[in-house]
């Protein structure tokens, strides 16, 4: 684990009601370099420089602090999918920086990615009140870009199958498995949504 950068979660930062943040923070970092399973709550106790039984101030355990995790990853992400799907543009140029929002958010933040998608038994991250759910967000964007629809394929189904392909892209990227040389990720996202979206209009006409 590399040593605190000065700032917010630096453990001089933590102790004027900072703990809680510095907690998460340190979380992030070990789910990052680590892994979802490669710490302890006495591990991330040391990171920050109090006991262990500090941290039950703020959390009842070390599921609930990865939960904590999850929670802002998701919030990022539905953040940053909500400034593409408002940008400027075209729908179909906004839907296409929704793809690369999500790629980018994937390699920018493994910690919170890792986060949403490998805390064992627990549903989605729910977002808070005045936080849209990037789902939601998804299939917004897919009906402003498509507004005639796709030949009577719920939208629903298609945005799942949107989503299971961007985080097919993201984890094959961060694992390295990317075939080289060849397309890179956003290529490989934008060329696979076009292909979605077509194949989903023909498979309609094909059943009439």
């Amino acid at each position: 684990m590399r040593p605190w950068r000065e700032g917010p979660g630096d453990r001089r930062g933590y102790h004027h009601g900072n703990l809680k943040e510095a907690l998460i923070e340190a979380a992030r970092r070990f789910i990052a370099e680590r892994g979802i399973g490669g710490f302890t709550l006495v591990d991330a106790a040391r990171l920050v420089g109090v006991t262990p039984a500090a941290l039950y101030r703020h959390f009842r355990g070390r599921e609930a602090l990865l939960e904590e995790v999850a929670g802002r990853g998701f919030a990022d992400l539905a953040d940053r999918l909500a400034r593409a799907l408002t940008g400027r543009g075209t729908p179909l140029e906004r839907f296409t920086r929704m793809g690369e929002a999500y790629l980018a958010f994937a390699e920018e933040e493994p910690g919170y990615y890792a986060a949403i998608f490998e805390v064992r038994g627990q549903a989605a991250p729910a977002p808070a009140p005045d936080r849209p759910n990037p789902f939601d967000l998804l299939l917004e964007a897919l009906r402003a870009t498509f507004p005639d629809g796709f030949d009577g394929v719920d939208p629903r189904f298609l945005a799942l199958e949107v989503w299971a392909l961007s985080h097919g892209i993201a984890t094959l990227s961060a694992a390295g498995q990317l075939p080289k040389p060849g397309p890179d990720k956003y290529e490989l996202l934008r060329a696979g949504v076009l292909a979605l979206v077509h194949g989903a209009g023909r498979r309609a006409k094909d059943k009439l």
